[in-house]
């Protein structure tokens, strides 16, 4: 019997990279119906339409054309399944299939569907239901009303990154293969076989404090399912967080007034952006702090956050210009910024001021060491406002205990990786200790 199912990939529904989602769709009758991504994504111009599959014009940076139709066949013989297994128990197939289709598993057969149902039957009861998937969704979800906004994208970062290695591998992964053998062989996939999506150019390999990101996740993860006793302890001594020290820029006080400055008559879009900007640089808060502020956090020309990464008070007096960002914002109708905006407007900000000088940084794949040179306004980040605080206050002359009060930082150590100064600035800061001393 041919059931109503089809992939489909739409045009209206792209994404800002330019991308839309390939989904399987399945027809119900004429008013209901249901559309479940197939993890593929693409540039929908090279979906054909009348084929019904990706076009073999595909550029390789978005993947291999013949391979991702031979996982799309996969993926409709899955749902014809689901749905066939549906009516033969005489349950509701659409709901059946949104609620037991996934592209994150493998039914070759209906015996696997069968199998499948079986174990969701006890899937409700956390410690009976040891599927590795299963247990991370979990996870995430206990974790997401006590971590800043960002953290869940990491988690599900961290997940994509395991079915990425299942799928090379051709190999379960469950947790009793969890052993060094595995760390190492999931170090070295990230570094060297994993493929970027959602890339211009194909990319192959993520940097090491990446890499390093996704171990400690998957770390704390295992940790919190071993502490809960859903699983057996065991020895994860030699699971290596990787990481090296990496370039980065701060602005400097006279950067961060370029931008104040600058004309927006043309570009009024990104007043709001100019904004928290400039306040992100004048208070040390990370993005997650600084752009939810709340008129209840003002007081008496402070401001009193509770940073929502550490769960900790801090207490900040503010310059004039912040405190002028903030008497002039409608907190009523203040709409919070994405980081990923944010991110992408104060790069054309920067530019605009003429912050644009070629930086050079380098950082390490694996064994390489890769070097880069850009205008400075491309390197610049959410991040860089809170390493500009730190940076600007140190070249100050405030010690840095004042300065990890206001910041937060709680140990020297983790402080001191913010500080970014070159050597001519390190050169002058000691001239003017040497002069303050009387031996200049």
């Amino acid at each position: 019997m041919k059931l109503p199912i089809a992939a489909v990939c739409k045009a209206a529904k792209s994404r800002k990279d330019g991308t839309a989602n390939v989904s399987i769709q399945y027809c119900f009758n004429s008013e209901e119906r249901a559309e479940l991504g197939t993890g593929i994504a693409i540039p929908p111009k090279f979906w054909n339409r009348k084929q019904k599959c990706i076009s073999s014009r595909l550029p390789d940076s978005y993947g291999i054309s013949e391979k991702l139709n031979e996982k799309l066949e996969q993926e409709l013989m899955k749902a014809q399944n689901i749905v066939s297994l549906a009516l033969k128990r005489k349950e509701n197939p659409l709901d059946f299939f949104k609620r037991y289709y996934s592209p994150d598993r493998s039914f070759e057969n209906i015996v696997e569907v069968v199998d499948m149902l079986d174990t969701k039957k006890i899937s409700n009861d956390i410690y009976l239901n040891k599927d590795i998937y299963f247990q991370i969704d979990d996870y995430i979800k206990t974790k997401t009303k006590k971590v800043s906004a960002d953290m869940p994208r990491i988690y599900r970062n961290m997940k994509d990154h395991l079915l990425a290695f299942e799928a090379f591998r051709k190999m379960p992964i469950v947790f009793e293969s969890l052993d060094i053998n595995f760390y190492e062989s999931f170090v070295d996939f990230l570094t060297y076989d994993y493929i970027l999506a959602r890339r211009k150019k194909r990319m192959v390999g993520l940097k090491t404090n990446t890499v390093g990101k996704t171990i400690k996740q998957f770390k704390t993860f295992l940790k919190d399912r071993i502490k809960k006793k859903i699983i057996k302890a065991f020895d994860m001594d030699d699971w290596i967080v990787l990481q090296v020290e990496v370039d980065a820029v701060y602005l400097s006080v006279k950067e961060i007034k370029m931008i104040n400055d600058v004309s927006l008559n043309k570009h009024p879009h990104l007043m709001d952006y100019r904004s928290d900007l400039v306040l992100g640089c004048l208070t040390g808060l990370r993005f997650s702090d600084f752009s939810k502020i709340k008129q209840d956090d003002l007081r008496d020309g402070m401001l009193f956050k509770k940073q929502q990464k550490s769960d900790h008070w801090v207490v900040i007096p503010l310059r004039k210009d912040a405190q002028r960002i903030l008497s002039n914002r409608k907190f009523e109708s203040f709409k919070p910024l994405t980081n990923a905006e944010f991110n992408r407007h104060i790069k054309n900000l920067a530019m605009l001021a003429g912050i644009i000088e070629p930086v050079t940084h380098s950082y390490k794949k694996g064994n390489k060491l890769i070097t880069e040179t850009k205008p400075k306004c491309d390197w610049i980040t959410s991040h860089t406002c809170r390493r500009s605080f730190c940076t600007n206050e140190f070249l100050a002359g405030t010690p840095a205990s004042l300065i990890m009060k206001i910041s937060g930082h709680k140990s020297e150590r983790d402080f001191f990786k913010y500080i970014r100064i070159s050597p001519e600035e390190a050169a002058h800061k000691m001239q003017k200790i040497w002069k303050e001393r009387g031996e200049v």
